[in-house]
């Protein structure tokens, strides 16, 4: 039996719109969280302990870099969860939503999909710190 792949024929370049994806400049950001905890401790106190978060989530990124370059989806599992609980805390609603999508590739064992996640959960991260920081301001 010979396997034979047969490959479509060219297309004409006029027969399809090119589509322009844009990924989004600004995070869904919860303020309530992060207001709540400025008005509860002292300005230095809440801004440490936001440091600390945020810090701690760039930590887990980190590992859950390490476990992609290993294929270690087992691995990756305990540092997406924790980024979940704590994305929540403090209102990043978009790197918690990111999270989630990446814990549902780990679980589906999907590579190509896990790449994709975790590309837009570190930007839904970069982007989360700069508003953080501007809601601080």
């Amino acid at each position: 039996m010979t396997n034979v792949t047969q490959f479509p024929s060219p297309v004409s370049v006029g027969s399809f719109d090119v589509v322009v994806l844009s990924c989004a400049r600004h995070s869904q950001f919860d303020p309530a969280p992060l207001t709540r905890l400025f008005e509860r401790q002292d300005f230095h106190e809440a801004e440490e302990i936001l440091c600390r978060t945020l810090e701690d989530i760039a930590l887990r990124l980190d590992l859950l870099q390490l476990g992609l370059a290993g294929h270690d989806f087992q691995k990756m599992l305990k540092p997406v969860q924790h980024i979940m609980f704590v994305a929540g805390q403090i209102g990043l609603v978009e790197v918690g939503v990111a999270a989630t999508h990446v814990r549902s590739c780990l679980i589906q064992q999907d590579g190509v999909a896990l790449d994709a996640t975790m590309a837009r959960l570190e930007r839904g991260f970069d982007i989360a710190v700069n508003e953080v920081w501007n809601f601080r301001d």
